[in-house]
């Protein structure tokens, strides 16, 4: 996959996760959704990476999102994970080494 279509991808996610600010109940079940897939992708690549690595990394996210949502809240029935995973991508590429806005 290309970088800048992965980048695109996670800020609309970003962006629809922001959108739900509205809906408090929602919006922080989103951002504790968020949390856990950054947690999980803290483990799967680590602190040094690049925006290339963590794009082969999303490649292979709808494989271990929906587990890493269920692990951090086991009674809840992901309905958002495409959204949830696109917002904690575009949050966890800011720390890449060849980040650029």
């Amino acid at each position: 996959m290309d970088v800048e279509l992965a980048r695109h991808q996670w800020e609309e996610g970003r962006r629809a996760v922001q959108r739900a600010r509205g809906d408090h109940r929602r919006y922080r079940q989103l951002l504790g959704e968020v949390d856990a897939v950054t947690a999980s992708l803290t483990r799967r690549i680590g602190q040094v990476f690049t925006l290339e690595d963590l794009t082969a990394v999303y490649e292979s996210a709808d494989r271990w999102v929906l587990d890493s949502i269920h692990e951090a809240f086991p009674d809840l029935v992901p309905t958002e994970a495409s959204t949830v995973a696109n917002a904690a991508f575009d949050a966890y590429s800011r720390r890449a080494s060849d980040y650029r806005p």
